[in-house]
């Protein structure tokens, strides 16, 4: 499948932020959540919380991690004086709506929690996380069309700015869809192997080398036995309609 480019004005600007291991895992086979860096690595990650309007997981990584929250107190108030809210908007990305309403997510009532999901979601699942969420938001029948739910971020939620946590078949998409501008990597040194464990970007994968996401390095900086990578994402001939 080529991957296509919809980069826009009235597009939030989305940074992919990942920890893998030197073999490009994300977790284990059985895709259960385990923290691969080390608090070098959670520092960066909430700097990078500190600098978005919205912090956007997949429906499996939202419902295994704490709050999708800022982090202590100086992170909160960097949010601040960069002119943001002191908490960002929390997005979770469930196509057919598998998100349980009773989620660890809603206990904490900090910030709005949005949902995006598709037309083939139950109808009983989306009144239950209407209950519970501030948005549930329905973008295309059986995939969510990543564009258009952006587009609606940015005109009704006001998200310039959009962090994505994963897993990788959220990232895929996005990449897939040409949505990605900055991949901020953290390569982790331990190796997990098993063909069956996710890496950061899933999905149907590309079938031709000349479709492929090209990535441009901008910095790299070294942490102990860790590395931080930034790359921007470059578009491709033809993908701009050029």
């Amino acid at each position: 499948m080529k991957r296509v480019t919809q980069r826009s004005a009235d597009l939030p600007f989305v940074l992919v932020n990942m920890a893998m291991t030197a073999d490009g895992k994300i977790a284990p086979a059985d895709r259960r959540f385990v923290r691969l860096g080390s608090t070098h690595d959670l520092q960066n990650l909430y700097k990078l919380r500190a600098s978005a309007d919205a912090i956007m997981c997949g429906a499996r990584t939202a419902a295994q991690v704490a709050s999708m929250g800022p982090g202590p107190a100086p992170f909160r108030r960097l949010r601040l004086r960069r002119g943001l809210a002191e908490y960002p908007i929390r997005v979770v990305v469930s196509g057919r709506a598998n998100f349980s309403p009773r989620a660890p997510l809603f206990q904490r009532r900090f910030s709005p929690i949005v949902i995006l999901t598709t037309e083939a979601a139950d109808p009983r699942r989306l009144d239950r996380l209407r209950r519970v969420a501030d948005a549930v938001q329905t973008f295309g029948r059986e995939q969510i069309d990543f564009v258009q739910a952006l587009r609606w971020l940015r005109q009704h939620w006001g998200v310039r700015r959009l962090l994505c946590e994963g897993g990788g078949e959220l990232n895929a998409a996005l990449f897939q869809a040409g949505l990605v501008n900055e991949l901020h990597l953290t390569i982790c040194p331990v190796l997990l192997g098993g063909r069956a464990a996710p890496t950061i970007a899933d999905g149907a994968g590309i079938e031709q080398l000349a479709h492929a996401c090209r990535l441009s390095l901008r910095s790299m900086r070294r942490v102990g036995d860790e590395l931080f990578l930034v790359y921007r994402v470059r578009a491709t001939r033809g993908q701009l309609g050029d």
